[in-house]
């Protein structure tokens, strides 16, 4: 059993050579390779849809021409009407979370203050009512003294 190979180097249109090799003997299918034909990479691909448009001439008075043109030209319109159409939701939404946030604080503010005022009345009553309780208390105890000698 030998094995011998072949190998094929071919340039494409891209500038990318193709290494095709063949192994007779062993029955196993290679892949070709991919070498670039300069040393430093060779640059960047180009996409195959891209390829066939760079050398082709465009005849700027056709009707194909004016007709794409046009369509771009409404394309770009409608993508910048979109865009400013966007930019003013944008801005209203902003305004009305503003106004918003300016409700909430002075919402926050009046809570605030009418919870002072209830802790404030609060602990006022609740020193009254241990005072009256304590004054209670003693009183019982010393206007009953011949209940506790029983």
């Amino acid at each position: 059993m030998s094995k011998t190979s072949q190998q094929n180097t071919t340039t494409d249109a891209s500038g990318v050579s193709v290494i095709h090799s063949q192994a007779h003997s062993s029955g196993l299918q290679q892949v070709p390779q991919l070498v670039p034909v300069s040393p430093g990479g060779g640059g960047k691909a180009v996409p195959p849809s891209k390829q066939g448009k760079k050398n082709s001439f465009v005849d700027r008075n056709s009707d194909e021409y004016r007709q794409r043109r046009e369509r771009n030209n409404m394309a770009v319109k409608k993508s910048r009407l979109k865009s400013k159409q966007k930019a003013q939701d944008t801005l209203q939404r902003v305004n009305q979370l503003k106004e918003e946030n300016e409700r909430l604080e002075a919402k926050i503010k009046l809570l605030t203050k009418e919870l002072s005022v209830l802790k404030d009345l609060f602990l006022e009553y609740a020193h009254n009512f241990a005072d009256n309780v304590q004054s209670v208390g003693t009183e019982t105890t010393t206007t009953n003294p011949e209940n506790s000698g029983q």
